[in-house]
């Protein structure tokens, strides 16, 4: 790969993403920006594009921490810096892998120093490296949810902290935070989402000629990297004089109390959460004046502002599209828009001494007649009779056709839908279901499903560091070395400590899952109230997943066999969009559903070995298709509960008599079986006070099955303590 960046000026197209660096680059208290498109649009090489383009920034010499000479940081771990040398750079960027760990971001204490030689020993980790210049986090979907958390805490505060058993380490960190991700891998988290100032949406364009430009300007960059990026000097030099203008002009710009209304009318009547959009649609309002070389914040700046600053933000639940509302926007500018000082009327009178040139300005020798238009003129003339329609046509009333509010309306003729087949139906209301978890201990990624061996959480035991060390546990390290500090001859008060004597804690918090849907859309399930219900407990367990981190999996079978709907994916909207347009019918091949799922499993075992698969299988229990249905059915349920995959049946059996083959299902999977009603986590929650002061719903489950090829279940905590 070149070292040489692709110029920021050369990027075609891709308007709304350009102002929003520039907007960040000329003011970093906008928040960042978080860029979502589709993959291959250029989302990562404008971001680098645009570190060349920062102003280069002036440093004392020897600070790991880039503090500036001319007002260094107090609590900088590198000391004083009074009257220290200093030179300039270019701003840095710094750009996050997803695997890193919390460590390697606030950087971390050399601990076996720390105990063996008395000294404080701090490795700076990439927020400091990020101090002053762009922090970059591609697919920042696709972090653990804590690292995000200290990440976005960080760009709000300006300053990183680090604890390590007892030692405190706190440094400055300000930097322009820039995010991107594929919503097709997964969403954030709308508390997440709420934390980074703007967002922009971004598509490849569908125009041929616009593409093929594109395309045209990667391959000569790919040719000759430095002849491309020669080609845009000017306009790099020239968009970088601007930025630097704009942030010499940003002090001055003025934000009225107009504008500051217009802000505050317009979150309000969104209703976004919290106040955060109304603090950074004012930054970025202010920023955009600056950007334009005004002092002042005009409607256009507040309008444009809230197209990047709330789209992200209005999100009411984890399935709804960011978007606003255009044409709202404009209304709610023009009802808070200050009316202009209207200017004094001239009198009609006539003065006591009139113009000598005989009449108003603009009056001629005609000016003495009747103006054009009045009630006298000849170009007006008086107005057209009740009920005429002029010259187009004769009156409504002299017509004797029936008018349109007469004639009969066209009646739509239905869409058939395919022979044995029945039109998708909506899905009923979402719902909080109970939580289902895989037993035993994992190791997967950190999520809030099922317990698992985490970075985070609490410790239940000690174990000797698997590579270096993270997290000392330092009564255990203090009870292995004390035996031998007799034979190792310690002589004073220090402890004589070898590399064999370290522990590390062991912390027990919760995993995600992979959960698979398989669901019955056979024509034992097509009744149109019956499926709306087992959609909405589908669109319910979804919406759960979401919320526990999960990966989601569907698996869909009817007529003649199954289909994979939707291949595994962190991409919850997916699934819900899937669902939605399920259709039903035909025969029930139940077998062919179960023995799909094995093989996604089996797949997915070998690219993700520590993620914990939970089998959810929605069906009423019927196999139809063959001669033994039922029992082909059965041996493939055999078949998933030998290799112990945790599974869960939602019976979906309705009306007075039930012939309980769900139930009979589940038993051959070894699997926790609930009917529509038993999903509720309120219809079966009874509240009781865990070790954290929390209330939890504590459910009773059905029969408990063997360990490793059952699914606990109990209901999931959503209301804390005040």
């Amino acid at each position: 790969m070149s070292d040489v960046r692709y110029p920021f000026t050369a990027i075609v197209g891709m308007a709304d993403l350009r102002l929003g660096l520039l907007l960040n680059a000329v003011s970093p208290a906008v928040g960042g920006v978080l860029v979502r498109g589709e993959k291959g649009t250029a989302k990562s090489t404008m971001v680098r594009a645009l570190a060349g383009l920062l102003p280069s920034i002036a440093t004392v010499d020897g600070c790991r921490f880039a503090c500036d000479p001319a007002g260094p940081d107090p609590q900088c771990p590198d000391g004083a810096h009074d009257g220290g040398a200093s030179s300039r750079r270019p701003a840095e960027l710094v750009e996050l892998p997803v695997g890193v760990s919390e460590d390697r971001i606030v950087g971390s204490l050399d601990l076996e120093r720390a105990l063996s030689e008395g000294v404080k020993a701090y490795e700076p980790g990439l927020l400091a490296r990020a101090h002053r210049g762009v922090l970059y986090i591609d697919e920042v979907n696709l972090l653990q949810d804590h690292v995000v958390d200290l990440l976005l805490d960080a760009a709000a505060m300006g300053r990183s902290y680090v604890e390590r058993e007892g030692v405190s380490v706190r440094h400055a960190a300000r930097f322009l935070l820039v995010g991107t991700m594929n919503p097709e891998e997964g969403e954030l988290r709308p508390q997440l989402l709420d934390r980074f100032g703007l967002t922009v949406e971004i598509a490849a364009t569908r125009e041929p000629v616009e593409r093929a430009e594109v395309v045209r300007r990667r391959l000569s960059y790919d040719a000759d990297p430095a002849a491309f990026a020669e080609r845009f000097a000017t306009e790099e030099r020239a968009l970088a004089e601007r930025i630097t203008a704009a942030r010499e002009l940003l002090p001055s710009v003025e934000l009225t109390d107009a504008a500051l209304r217009q802000i505050t009318a317009v979150c309000a009547a969104f209703e976004v959460d919290g106040l955060r959009a109304d603090i950074v649609m004012a930054r970025t309002a202010v920023a955009l004046a600056a950007w334009a070389g005004r002092t002042g914040v005009l409607a256009e700046d507040v309008r444009k502002a809230a197209q990047l600053a709330l789209p992200h933000r209005r999100r009411r639940n984890p399935f709804d599209a960011p978007g606003l509302d255009e044409e709202q926007l404009d209304r709610i500018l023009e009802e808070h828009t200050e009316p202009e000082p209207e200017e004094p009327q001239q009198s009609q009178e006539p003065e006591e001494d009139p113009d000598p040139e005989g009449g108003p300005e603009g009056d001629g020798p005609e000016g003495d007649g009747p103006q054009d238009g009045g009630p006298d003129g000849g170009g007006g003339g008086a107005p057209e009779p009740s009920g005429q329609d002029g010259p187009d046509g004769p009156p409504a009333e002299a017509t004797d056709a029936p008018s349109q509010d007469d004639a009969p309306a066209p009646q739509p003729v239905p869409l058939q839908p395919p022979a044995r087949e029945t039109a998708p139906v909506a899905a009923g209301d979402p719902y909080r279901t109970r939580l289902f978890a895989v037993d035993g201990t994992g190791r997967g990624a950190q999520g809030r499903r099922s317990p698992a061996e985490t970075d985070s959480g609490h410790t239940i035991r000690a174990r000797r560091p698997r590579g270096r060390l993270a997290r000392l546990h330092l009564s255990a390290t203090l009870r292995a070395a004390a035996p031998h500090q007799l034979a190792r001859g310690r002589s004073s008060r220090a402890l004589l400590l070898h590399k064999d004597d370290f522990r590390e804690q062991v912390r027990q918090g919760r995993e995600s899952n992979l959960v698979l849907f398989v669901v019955d859309a056979s024509g034992s399930m097509a009744a149109r109230q019956r499926m709306t219900a087992v959609k909405g407990a589908v669109l319910s367990l979804l919406m759960d997943a979401y919320q526990r981190r999960d990966k989601i999996g569907m698996i869909t079978f009817r007529g003649a066999g199954a289909e994979l709907a939707l291949p595994p994916t962190s991409s919850v909207e997916v699934g819900a969009a899937r669902l939605e347009s399920l259709p039903t019918g035909g025969r029930t091949p139940l077998a062919a559903g179960l023995l799909r799922a094995h093989e996604v499993l089996r797949v997915e075992r070998l690219r993700d070995p520590d993620r914990r698969p939970l089998l959810v299988v929605v069906t009423d229990g019927r196999a139809t298709g063959a001669r033994d249905a039922v029992a082909q059915s059965h041996r493939a349920a055999g078949l998933l509960a030998g290799q112990g995959v945790a599974s869960v049946v939602l019976d979906c059996e309705s009306g007075p008599v039930r012939l309980g083959l769900a139930r009979t299902l589940a038993d051959r999977l070894r699997a926790t079986a609930v009917t529509l009603d038993e999903l509720r986590a309120d219809g079966v929650a009874s509240l009781v006070r865990d070790s954290r002061g929390e209330r939890r719903p504590a459910v009773s489950a059905p029969a408990p099955a063997p360990a490793s090829a059952s699914a606990s279940s109990s209901a999931s905590a959503s209301r804390k303590a005040a």
